[in-house]
């Protein structure tokens, strides 16, 4: 198998509006989150609600988050964040310029984890074909152009 690196490492962090935050409070542990409208994300192949990945006192925990709305996609996530309507768990490239401009701002910045980006996983007899290599060409092309402040991260999942 050969692995092709698409994004640099990134965070995955907690998220909401300052209209969230003004009439809901601001969790400031994640023992807290339990207390708030967090919004679920179900993938598309499980019934179950995915588990916030966080950190605590330095060890990974998986949080089990509650409120009235699901997702199962990230766009949809971050669309109802910035309506004030909870709390999302999302990639920070894909909110990187909502947090600039003040639509959204992070929460538990201490508890994020970093993932180690984005790849794409082949068997090498694939690197032959041409849309495979014109794939990967581009891919590698569009990373090294990306300023740092527009995400280049699929919002696929959280």
């Amino acid at each position: 198998m050969v692995a092709v690196r698409l994004t640099p490492a990134f965070k995955v962090i907690l998220v909401a509006s300052p209209h969230y935050l003004a009439s809901r409070g601001r969790p400031e542990m994640i023992a807290d989150l339990a207390a708030h409208h967090c919004i679920g994300f179900r993938g598309s192949r499980s019934r179950a609600l995915y588990r916030s990945e966080l950190s605590e006192n330095g060890k990974d925990v998986a949080v089990e988050t509650r409120g009235p709305l699901v997702v199962s996609d990230a766009m949809s996530a971050l669309d109802l964040a910035g309506e004030g309507l909870g709390i999302a768990y999302l990639f920070e490239p894909l909110v990187r310029v909502d947090i600039a401009e003040g639509r959204l701002v992070q929460l538990l910045s201490q508890s994020a984890i970093e993932e180690p980006g984005l790849f794409l996983y082949f068997p090498k007899r694939a690197s032959l074909s041409p849309k495979l290599r014109a794939f990967i060409d581009t891919a590698r092309r569009v990373q090294r152009q990306a300023p740092d402040n527009v995400s280049s991260v699929s919002a696929s999942t959280p």
